[in-house]
Order: C-alpha cells, then structure tokens, then sequence
C-alpha cells in the first residue's frame, strides 16, 4: 500500500513538471509589447497624380496664305519680338507683276463700262422718242450691264491681289517669344489647302500651365482651384506650384484608357519651366491641416482577449444596454438614421490595465490617418495591436522603408 502510494506521488509530481513545462515555462519565455498611440493633430491630404506636358498660355503658329520664295528672315529661335513687327518677306516679283497686270484690266474694263453707260443712256433718250427699236434698246442694255458687272469683278480681284501683295510682309501677331523656326531663308513655301508655319510664337513665358491627362477614375474629384505641385527631370530637387484652372469636359480615349485633360497654371518667374518637359504633377483634391486624427490601425484593432489575459490586461466587453443605446443614438427623433451614423465606429482605448471599448465618428481618411470628430480626448491612449515576442529574443525587425507613425508610443 505504501509503495502504491509512492507510485501515485510520483506520477503527480512528473505530470505537474509536464504541466508546468508545457504552459508555464513558455508564458514565463514570453514577453508582449502593447502598440497604442492617442489622438493628435495631423495633415490629412488626399491628392490625385498624373502626368502632362509644359506649354505656354498663349501660343500661336504663324504662316503664309501666298506662295512664294522666302527672301528675308529678320528673327530667329529665342528672338523677342513685338506685336506688327516684320518676321520675314516673300519674293514680291511675282505678285508685283500680278497687281500690275489686274490694274491694267481693271482700267481697260472701266474704259469699256463707261462707253456703255454713255451709249445705254444716248439709246434710252432715242428709245424713248421711238427713234430706235426695242432690241436696239435691249441690246445696248445688255452690253453695259455686261460691261459694269465685268467692272466690279476685276476691283474685287484687285483687291484680292494687293491683299495677297501685303502678305508678302509677315509680321508678328502677338508680343512674345519665337520658339521655332521652320523655314531658311531662299526656301519656297506653298500655301495651298493647308497654310504652312513659319514661326512658333510664345506669348509670356513667366506664365506657364501644365496640360495633364488625369484617369477617368479621378476626374470626378477634380476641381478648379485646387493646389498643385510638380516636379520635372530637369529640375528633380525643386517642386513647382500650380492651381488647376480648367477641367476640359472632352474625353481622350487611347487603347480602350478614358482620360481627360486638366489645365493647371504654373507660374515661371525664373524662367526654368521650358515648353515641352514632362511634369509629373500631384493634385490636393482635399487639405486637411493640424486635425485631430489616428493611425488607421487603431480603428481596425479586434482584441485578442486570451493574449491580452497573458499580457496581463482585462478586455472590457460592450454591455447590450450600451449596444442598444448607441443603436437608439443613430437615429433621429424622426426615425430616421443619422447623418453621422455611417461615420461611427469602434476603438479600444486603455484604462490603467483594462481596454475598454469607446464610440467615436471618424470624418475623412486619407489611407495612413483618420480625422476624429468625436468620442476621443487627447490623453486616451488608443490601442493600436499587441505582439507576442520571445524574452531574449530580438524583436521583429522592421523595413527601412516602412513609414515611422508619429506621436504614438509604445508599452509593456
């Protein structure tokens, strides 16, 4: 009987050693690291990206409506040039010859309608004494009303051909800048159904605007007067500012892709914004500076009520009063939900070693932070996650390129 006493004892003893192998020893090798961070104010920004294209305000492409050989070029790429000033001129020759030749038909058509005139008018006066027929009559009509129509047809070529004359001289139809230069000087240019560019002409290059093609998926959140920034190769370490100053409502459709293209404004006092370079551009489709915000972990955190036991915390549980309180909260007196209630949502905040649950109403999110409306102080220290590490161990190790969170802390 003794002996089966000691038998006993013994298997007691090693199944409490086994026990306490088992769960003790490895809760006593465990540390747990509570993240929690409180309510501060931060920036919510939520922007919209794309890319476009530098090109001046105001551009115009200047031409020719005549043919002709390019005899003088007065400017050149980068030239400054003033509104009527001459760019170049045409060989006149031809055209001279041209003005020539239709004023010398344009006198000899007069010549001709007013003999007409003179003979339409001695027939009428015989006509009306019956001394000549009434074809006579009619003839001499016919012939000076031939004759005058002939007439005003070659002034309005003479016209035609001093104006081609004047086109000879092509002035500049703006102040600006000559941005480029698509002729030489003995080159012949021919306008036919297209006019050909000469010259490229920027208007002011201290006021610049970037023509960006924003997603389909975007433009609804874009607006004029919103704040933009962009940055170009040549410059990689200066950002630009810019303010959207059209939306255009016309779709771009390449390969099935739905753009539309947004006008932004881009001052260049210092003239660094060249016609041409590519801005990759950031739009603040909304700015939220210095809100009272969390981290989104906060309000995504479900405790583990078993690791928290082991960490040493009590979870404090949301009664159904409570539950059926807040229901009775969200709505109206008229029955109806509140405008807020699709905003309210649920954080876990730490009180000494309990977490206790606490209604806020979140308002914009910008993916990293939330704004909180209300239902938080700043002293609440809200729970963020919990993680098990062994004691000795090292902790997890953490990505160089993973963002730090501000403002929140940690505890044992």
């Amino acid at each position: 009987m003794k002996k089966k006493n000691i038998i006993i004892i013994s298997v007691i003893v090693v199944a409490a050693v086994v026990v306490w192998f088992a769960f003790f020893r490895k809760s006593s090798n465990e540390d747990f690291k509570l993240e929690a961070n409180t309510m501060q104010p931060r920036d919510i920004n939520i922007m919209v990206t794309a890319t476009g294209k530098i090109e001046p305000v105001i551009k115009v492409d200047v031409g020719t409506q005549v043919s002709g050989i390019i005899s003088k070029i007065y400017v050149d790429y980068n030239s400054e040039v003033k509104k009527g000033q001459v760019l170049a001129e045409l060989d006149r020759v031809a055209l001279q010859s041209d003005l020539r030749s239709k004023e010398m038909e344009v006198n000899s058509s007069k010549v001709e309608y007013e003999f007409q005139k003179k003979n339409v008018d001695r027939i009428s006066e015989l006509y009306k004494k019956e001394l000549v027929s009434k074809t006579d009559y009619e003839a001499a009509q016919y012939a000076f009303e031939k004759a005058e129509s002939s007439y005003n047809k070659l002034q309005s070529d003479l016209v035609k051909v001093r104006t081609n004359l004047s086109y000879a001289t092509i002035t500049s139809p703006i102040d600006g800048v000559v941005l480029s230069r698509a002729v030489e000087q003995g080159q012949t240019v021919a306008a036919s159904f297209n006019t050909p560019t000469l010259f490229t002409i920027a208007n002011d290059l201290t006021k610049m605007q970037v023509v960006a093609n924003v997603d389909e998926a975007d433009i609804g959140d874009i607006v004029v007067g919103q704040r933009v920034t962009f940055n170009v190769a040549a410059y990689p370490s200066d950002v630009f500012q810019g303010t959207v100053s059209q939306v255009r409502l016309e779709p771009i459709i390449t390969s099935n892709v739905v753009t539309y293209e947004v006008l932004i404004s881009a001052p260049n006092p210092d003239l660094k914004l060249k016609p041409g370079l590519t801005a990759n551009i950031t739009i603040y489709t909304l700015e939220k500076n210095g809100v009272n915000s969390l981290p989104n972990k906060a309000l995504a955190f479900t405790p583990n009520v078993e690791m928290l036991k082991k960490a040493g915390f009590t979870v404090q549980e949301e009664s159904e009063s409570l539950e059926k309180s807040s229901q009775n909260k969200e709505k109206s007196p008229s029955g109806k939900k509140d405008r807020f209630s699709s905003n309210k949502r649920k954080v876990w905040v730490l009180n000494g070693n309990t977490i206790v649950p606490q209604r806020i109403i979140i308002g914009v999110t910008d993916g990293i932070n939330t704004e909180i409306v209300s239902g938080l102080t700043e002293s609440d220290v809200v729970i963020e996650g919990i993680t098990a590490i062994k004691k000795g161990g090292n902790a997890p190790e953490k990505s160089p390129f993973m963002p730090q969170r501000g403002g929140g802390g940690r505890m044992r």
